[in-house]
């Protein structure tokens, strides 16, 4: 039996905090490891102490296991917890951990490699009897062997990096045509996260569900499935929505999806935390999708619903215990469901985003849990996961857990940097998800158009309400106050309020605690209550609200409940060229590395070209250009770290034969 006194989280963000909690209220002491970005992060707070393992870039910090084993021996750190991500399905670490005399919190060396190709693991899936989609998964990956085998297989078909996860090298075609050039992105973008450009093919299964089934197995030979989760809700193969248990599995399907789960964990002699993911069809035909061998993102509403606290269960393993519970002692009860609040903007095609916390807030309340890792303060960075918090809700039955869900992303306030919180609120009501309808097309199909995606730039109403709360920062006695600091003569300002580059006239007339604020054609009533640092509470046509806000400078962060908006007062900056959509300018979108640029100076190109990839936040983004026309300048090279608005690429427009 292992003992296990001192553990270090080989991780960062909510899933290092969430797991120091534990370990602490089990007793162990805790030691976090960061990189420079995340010295003021809250993990590293949160635990016992603390080490820098290297820079900001993840393959210089968290990606470097021997920076880790160091803060370990440096700590006396007697066993290493990884979480998800980074080292945590890499079997030379597990490896390193046991060559080390430390205790690797999760399956042994072999189960890690064997289930981290989707290759091998399809095909050890096969010989174990576990349902699996038909396709290609051999050792030849030329791409002539991949363009026949696809042609065998038939369109549409999905092509999946063997190594990957989280929707990265993974590529949904539906014609010949395009198949050659998505195996070449698929390959490219695959060996950039996860060092290996092996693929495979599978036949695509259409508006499927996504449900996946947790296992666990301890030392003694003794496996248990706790249940199934549904994470059918999907954007670009990234969960949105996770609950459990699914609304389509019957108690028949959870026992024969559970027994194959458990089949698969025992096929490769597994240890500790496992998923097992799969595909069912509308007529509950089940297939094998892949084996995660290591706690899920999603890992609570499994909790919630069980009554176990899984990490403690995975201390347990890893100490030798057996499993706490018999398969007939695991009951469901209840449903819980997640969502994953996001540092990205929906109305710019969920584009990361990077910035400060300039205000973290969140409702406690009966049956919500929120598991984070930030504080008010920090810096978002584009070095890592855009996730800022997952946002997790029980009830009783699944109207009550989705109406607790709804109303607690609505209520929680993330200021600084635009994010997926209206989107959240909305999929939660949306009718389809409520009926428990929705497979993995719910988003194209149903919610393409919604204005959390659709709504470009602020409503007026908005800007109207932007115009009072820099009326208030103007006035002498700011924020801070309440509603008696207003001047009682009338008086008219006009604003130009500038949102993403393009700026609008904004008069606004103050009386008696009253404001007339004109916006285009439109006119606002507006009637201040209360006015503290960050909330303002006022009446908007006889209905009593508030707003939540954020100053910093010129610069207003507000959420009025339409969305996160970025507001600049440039009412006495000189007019400049935004730089924007539709300009000869290309500008970085975010803070990145410049992966590769795909022209040079003296090309003509078309609007809507690629000219520059760049790599943030674990993602590649396409830069296009804005109009057509010849390439002037190229102020950027590949390798290279980059601000967000830098200056990329200069195209001069075409010139008019008039």
């Amino acid at each position: 039996m292992s003992k296990i006194t001192k553990l270090l989280i080989a991780n960062r963000g909510e899933i290092a905090v969430r797991v120091i909690r534990t370990a602490r209220d089990m007793g162990y002491r805790t030691v976090a490891v960061y990189s420079e970005a995340d010295a003021n992060a809250l993990h590293v707070s949160e635990a016992d102490q603390a080490v820098c393992i290297g820079p900001a870039a993840v393959n210089e910090s968290y990606l470097v296991a021997d920076n880790i084993l160091k803060a370990a021996r440096l700590t006396g750190a007697d066993a290493i917890h990884p979480g998800y991500g980074f080292l945590s399905e890499n079997a030379d670490f597990s490896r390193a951990c046991e060559d080390a005399g430390i205790v690797f919190i999760g399956p042994r060396p072999d189960a890690i490699e064997l289930m981290g190709s989707k290759r091998l693991s399809k095909i050890a899936m096969i010989e174990a009897g576990v349902p699996c989609i038909p396709g290609y998964q051999d050792a030849d990956q030329s791409d002539d062997t991949l363009l026949a085998k696809a042609a065998d297989i038939g369109f549409p078909l999905m092509v999946k990096a063997s190594a990957g996860g989280g929707g990265r090298g993974m590529r949904l075609v539906f014609e010949a045509r395009e198949l050659a050039e998505q195996i070449r992105t698929a390959r490219s973008e695959a060996e950039s996260a996860f060092g290996s450009g092996e693929l495979i093919l599978e036949r695509a299964v259409l508006e499927p569900r996504h449900v996946e089934i947790q296992v666990f197995a301890d030392e003694h030979g003794n496996a248990v499935y706790l249940g199934e989760r549904d994470c059918s809700i999907q954007r670009r193969h990234q969960k949105v929505v996770e609950e459990a248990p699914s609304p389509f599995v019957d108690p028949q399907l959870r026992q024969r999806m559970g027994e194959a789960a458990v089949n698969a964990a025992k096929a490769c002699n597994y240890r500790g935390a496992g998923t097992v993911e799969f595909l069912v069809d509308k007529d509950k035909n089940f297939y094998f999708l892949e084996m995660n061998t290591r706690l899920q993102v999603e890992h609570p509403v499994t909790e919630l619903i069980t009554g176990q606290d899984l990490v403690a269960w995975q201390l347990k393993v890893a100490s030798g215990e057996q499993l706490p519970l018999t398969q007939d002692e695991v009951s469901l009860s209840g449903h819980a469901v997640e969502v994953r609040l996001y540092a990205e903007d929906p109305r710019n095609n969920f584009m990361p985003q990077t910035g400060t916390v300039r205000l973290w807030e969140y409702p406690e309340r009966a049956g919500l849990r929120m598991d984070h890792g930030i504080q008010q303060g920090q810096e978002v960075s584009p070095f890592y996961d855009p996730m800022i918090a997952k946002v997790i809700a029980y009830g009783s039955d699944r109207a009550e857990a989705i109406r607790r869900l709804a109303s607690a992303v609505q209520d929680t306030q993330l200021l600084g940097m635009n994010n997926n919180k209206l989107f959240l609120q909305n999929v939660l009501r949306h009718e389809v998800f409520a009926q428990g309808e929705a497979t993995t097309a719910f988003i194209e199909q149903h919610f393409s158009a919604d204005i959390s995606m659709d709504q470009k730039k602020p409503r007026q109403a908005t800007l109207a309400r932007a115009a009072l709360l820099f009326q208030a920062q103007a006035t002498a006695a700011g924020p801070g106050s309440d509603a008696s600091w207003h001047n009682p003569a009338a008086a008219a300002t006009t604003y130009q309020l500038a949102f993403d580059g393009q700026a609008q006239a904004i008069a606004i007339t103050e009386g008696n605690g009253s404001y007339e604020v004109a916006v285009g054609e439109e006119r606002h009533s507006l009637t201040l209550v209360a006015l503290s640092d960050s909330e303002c509470v006022y009446i908007d046509n006889g209905v009593r609200e508030s707003m939540r806000f954020a100053f910093a400078g010129n610069t207003l962060y507000l959420d009025d409940g339409t969305g996160h908006f970025i507001i600049e007062n440039v009412t006495y900056q000189p007019a400049a060229a935004a730089g924007g959509a539709g300009s000869g300018q290309l500008k970085a979108s975010m803070d990145g590395a410049i992966v590769d640029v795909l022209v040079t100076e003296g090309d003509t190109v078309e609007a809507g070209q690629t000219l520059v990839v760049l790599e943030a936040m674990k993602m590649e983004h396409a830069l296009k250009a804005g109009i057509s026309g010849i390439v002037t300048a190229i102020s950027c090279e590949t390798g290279q770290q980059v601000k967000s608005k830098q200056l990329l690429a200069t195209i001069e427009g075409e010139q008019s034969d008039d």
